[in-house]
């Protein structure tokens, strides 16, 4: 197997430490290392952003893995780790990432939850409620303003593909992000009926580009640059803040702002690079079978976590796509005390 090559970025804090209780992580092992292919060129970076914490730790190394193991320049690829832990909890997760990939080219950025926590209200499914699942929104003021178009990836999906075809994507001069679509979704049902009845909050949608259509949000090409210049952080705020103060209007999570402020204006990327819903729905998270059509992206999306179900052998049959990517060691965990 090839040796991989890469510079560690300095990891950033935006928070002084705190004490904080033991902290548990599992230990994993080193992954393969992989080389750039010879028509590489060393300016055209590719930047992945996903968050990082101790619960969906191993399927994010999974996603980095499977990234990594289908790029065809994997040495170019810069990732964008956010996290909520305290500084001292962050040194435990980049020591994790470092041991799966001891030269890997990434950050991690500490996201203040309090940006968001009297913003969140409660949705079908806890998971869905905290603040790190809010950080996508605040990727323009996360990461560096050099960094003007970043990938963001969920931690529970695996790709099989080379990621330097979907970071391709042309966003042209009027789009901010790109993401699979889902138009045969009944988009209605993404909001309440007192958002339809209300006389204002539906006419967001008049005047988009297109017929307004569901995209899952675990999958976006971000042009950071328009975002920062359209301030796209604020008007998210404005309908969670909507949602938290004056009148309920949804029911899922960070997925519903994002609807009302792209929904109409999302540049379409072939459906190959999101088969979602891999994990069931949010209260089940029942076996589901992919989609019809070719796939590049596997998305465990909805309740049901591959690592869990293959754990507690009760796997569906498309979990074993994601077990080769699996970095847990099976000699044990750690313990790690940071008080």
């Amino acid at each position: 197997m090839p040796l991989l090559f890469l510079l560690l970025s300095p990891l950033l804090f935006f928070a002084s430490p705190s004490l904080c209780a033991p902290f548990e992580l599992p230990d994993f092992r080193e992954a393969p290392a992989f080389r750039n292919g010879p028509d590489c060129s060393p300016d055209n970076k590719i930047h992945i952003a996903m968050t990082l914490d101790a619960t969906y730790l191993r399927g994010s190394l999974a996603g980095v893995f499977s990234v990594l193991r289908h790029a065809s320049c994997p040495e170019s690829i810069n990732f964008h780790f956010v996290a909520t832990s305290s500084p001292r909890r962050i040194q435990h997760l980049r020591r994790a990432v470092l041991s799966a990939f001891p030269s890997l080219v990434f950050s991690i950025y500490r996201f203040d939850a309090t940006l968001v926590r009297g913003k969140i209200s409660q949705s079908v499914r806890r998971a869905l409620d905290q603040p790190l699942n809010y950080a996508r929104i605040y990727l323009s003021n996360l990461l560096p303003p050099t960094v003007q178009r970043v990938l963001y990836l969920d931690s529970d999906l695996i790709l099989v593909d080379d990621v330097a075809v979907l970071w391709s994507t042309p966003l042209g001069p009027n789009h901010v992000l790109a993401a699979p679509e889902y138009c045969h979704a009944n988009f209605t049902s993404y909001f309440t009926s007192t958002f339809w009845d209300h006389p204002i909050y539906p006419s967001v949608f008049t005047d988009r580009s297109r017929q307004p259509c569901y995209f899952n949000t675990g999958v976006m090409v971000m042009d950071l640059h328009k975002w920062r210049d359209g301030d796209y952080t604020k008007r998210l705020e404005t309908w969670m803040e909507i949602q938290k103060k004056e009148v309920r209007i949804y029911e899922l999570g960070s997925l519903p702002p994002f609807l009302l402020v792209f929904a109409g204006e999302v540049k379409g990327v072939e459906h190959r690079w999101n088969q979602h819903g891999l994990g069931g729905d949010n209260k089940e998270g029942l076996c589901r079978d992919l989609h019809p059509g070719p796939v590049s992206l596997l998305h465990w999306s909805g309740k049901g976590k591959p690592w869990l179900r293959l754990d507690n052998s009760r796997a569906c049959p498309l979990d074993a796509l994601w077990a080769p990517y699996d970095l847990l060691s099976r000699n044990g965990r750690d313990l790690l005390a940071d008080v």
